[in-house]
């Protein structure tokens, strides 16, 4: 690539939006001067060489799904606010499934996740277990 060629790029909004203004509003935030690209080195980019997102994605390891699967039960069981609109909503019979979904997890790794991996586990499930019991019981 030309020193020409890395001067110059494009920052391509592909975000869909419910409202023209909003849309607009956002596309001015995305002007920038022209910077220097590094050479294309990562999965996050397309077929031609553009930049899909540049936020940073924590690590995908057995931790973070499991943490992610917590954070969606919290939420189902009203204990963590919704993003969008700062309500705490519950729906119990989602907050069961993702539970059962670690459960399933805890049976099928049996024997194969370090002991830090197993404890992590185990202490999230039992934490969302006795936190859906006293949602659900009278």
């Amino acid at each position: 690539m030309t020193e020409e060629e890395k001067k110059d790029f494009v920052v391509r909004d592909k975000r869909i939006f419910s409202d023209a203004a909003e849309a607009d509003t956002d596309k001015e935030d995305l002007k920038t001067e022209p910077q220097e690209q590094e050479e294309p080195q990562d999965k996050n980019e397309t077929d031609s060489g553009e930049k899909q997102s540049d936020t940073q994605m924590p690590e995908m390891n057995f931790p973070t799904f499991v943490f992610s699967l917590n954070a969606s039960a919290l939420f189902h069981l009203g204990v963590v606010e919704d993003p969008n609109t700062g309500k705490k909503e519950k729906n119990l019979p989602l907050a069961k499934q993702t539970i059962d979904i670690l459960g399933m997890l805890e049976e099928k790794t049996r024997g194969n996740l370090s002991n830090d991996e197993e404890n992590l586990l185990k202490n999230i499930l039992t934490d969302l277990r006795l936190m859906f019991v006293k949602e659900t019981s009278p």
